[in-house]
């Protein structure tokens, strides 16, 4: 079952037992985020505010908090499913035989169907706002206490520190190109003062946190929809937060080369598929809309903004932004925001985002999330991508069997991975290749482990590591890019990552001695006692 739209969708999960409505009146300033972070470590349902403080939009938050909300979105039974349907595509069997190629043909018009179509008429646009668009006008949430209030956090410039004050790698520039405070002298210096806030009553870090981002490359027309953040600072005004490596940045940076003003609009709900696409790690030619389609079987019906015609956003999304960037202006800071690492990210420079439009369906319900100390919403939205994209990290790393996320790991910080080994220091090799490979190259410590040992037992992996490693011998650190959100790094974007090889070790490894068998009980013993167990009255 798939859903065109995201109140079809809420009212699925309602009639499942999976959504729980808020009658009273609530407060978008912190108060949302203490009742979801609540719900949301309990593994709770998904929240309908139907009343929120200063807006006549109803809000929704943990709508995919679940392993079952997510299959339900993705409309699959489980996320095998759906990477077995990847891997399909990614491996199609060749069909030799008339009869196989015929079998074929249904199969080949699916996904001939399956590009979005443009359409004149959408509810997105049932309502529209230009000259009275009013960002505040909508429930947008602020998240945790010191977000966008810079003076708040301890900020050290990128260009201080270091062991000894030699030379080192220059700070890492940020979404915009700008990294705040690069010509501080004084690693105490506090960060700038931001922009007045206008509007919104005075209250600085309201964040948008589920929206997707619509873009397009000038040169080639590719289009990319992106899950960032962007804070508010002014009715018309935000901040677009991207990191150097996403798609979104990648069209800035083109538009900036061209001195060109870049359309953008963010777009709430649509179809229930469409949030999860926006977080797919997809190649930069492959449309998130297509991949969409795919995901629910159909093609996706898109229109052409109101005031940004270059861009098409979902024809059944609840709300719509549009606006745009120009290069040419100088960056807002944006930050600090409370991040899914656990702790908040710092102040930075990034794009003004001028609001054209706001757009919206009669009666629409704002989509938000909250990110923080896991579990929260977007674990779950980070393993459908772990399980879904195994075949093509497989396609890149073939030795993989198997890999896990753990939650712990916050997505980038730690990574067990599986080998079927066959060779001398195949793991080093292992780790190398995913340090090379999109956004896994981002992953700071890696876990390799052999074939009998389950990579989602996290017990499991731990006790393979202890016992299977020397640290000298097995431990290997090297230097590259990470995550931007690691606040552990000594810069901004680079640093150190671990890769230990818990595998068996073998001749041509090292110093290395003979190495016993696990202990295992005989499959003859444990059916015997299967077979007693209900004699021994234990």
């Amino acid at each position: 079952m798939s859903f065109n739209d995201l109140q079809s969708f809420l009212s699925e999960l309602e009639q499942r037992g999976w959504l729980k409505r808020i009658t009273v009146e609530v407060d978008p300033i912190l108060e949302i985020t203490e009742i979801a972070d609540r719900v949301m470590k309990s593994n709770g349902p998904a929240l309908l505010f139907e009343q929120v403080k200063g807006s006549q939009f109803p809000l929704v938050i943990n709508t995919f908090g679940s392993q079952e909300r997510m299959c339900l979105a993705l409309n699959c039974s489980d996320f095998e499913e759906v990477a077995a349907r990847v891997q399909n595509i990614i491996k199609p069997e060749i069909p030799t035989t008339l009869m196989q190629k015929l079998r074929k043909l249904p199969e080949l018009a699916q996904l001939g169907s399956l590009p979005p179509k443009i359409v004149k008429r959408g509810i997105c646009q049932e309502i529209v706002h230009t000259d009275d668009a009013n960002l505040f006008d909508l429930p947008v949430i602020k998240c945790w206490p010191f977000d966008g209030e810079p003076d708040k956090v301890d900020y050290t410039p990128p260009s201080q520190g270091g062991a000894g004050g030699g030379s080192h790698p220059p700070p890492y520039q940020g979404g915009y190109g700008v990294r705040m405070n690069e010509s501080s002298t004084s690693p105490n210096t506090p960060p700038p003062p931001n922009l007045p806030l206008k509007g919104g009553g005075g209250v600085p870090g309201r964040y948008i946190t589920l929206g997707g981002m619509f873009t397009k490359n000038p040169e080639t027309n590719d289009r990319n929809i992106g899950m960032y953040r962007a804070q508010l600072f002014e009715p018309k005004l935000a901040a677009m937060h991207w990191h150097m490596h996403h798609d979104g940045a990648r069209h800035f940076r083109i538009y900036q080369r061209r001195n060109e003003r870049m359309p953008l609009a963010i777009a709430f709900g649509g179809p229930a598929v469409m949030p999860y696409a926006a977080t797919c790690p997809l190649p930069p030619s492959v449309d998130e809309c297509l991949f969409a389609g795919f995901l629910q079987g159909k093609s996706l019906e898109l229109v052409p903004c109101v005031t940004q015609p270059e861009i098409e956003v979902p024809a059944t999304a609840e709300i719509v932004i549009e606006g745009y960037i120009d290069p040419a202006e100088e960056p807002l800071l944006e930050g600090p925001f409370g991040d899914h690492t656990g702790f908040y990210s710092l102040p930075d420079f990034f794009p003004r985002f001028h609001v054209t439009a706001i757009t919206h369906r009669r009666n629409p319900i704002y989509p938000a999330t909250i990110v923080g100390i896991p579990p929260m919403e977007d674990f779950w939205l980070g393993k459908a991508t772990e399980r879904i994209f195994l075949p093509l990290l497989q396609m890149i790393v073939p030795d993989i069997i198997d890999y896990d996320l753990p939650m712990f790991g916050c997505f980038h910080n730690c990574v067990f991975i599986k080998i079927h080994k066959e060779y001398p220091y195949q793991a080093r090799r292992v780790m190398h290749a995913i340090w090379g490979a999109g956004q896994m190259s981002l992953s700071k410590i890696l876990v390799v482990v052999d074939e009998d040992v389950d990579v989602h037992d996290q017990e499991q992996v731990l006790f393979t590591l202890c016992a299977n490693i020397d640290p000298k011998r097995d431990i290997e650190f090297v230097q590259g890019p990470i995550d931007i959100l690691d606040h552990a790094s000594p810069y901004c974007g680079m640093g150190s990552k671990m890769g230990i090889d818990a595998t068996r070790k073998i001749p041509g490894e090292g110093q290395v001695r003979s190495w016993p068998p696990k202990l295992e009980m005989t499959e003859t013993i444990k059916d015997l006692v299967t077979r007693r167990w209900a004699e021994y009255r234990i």
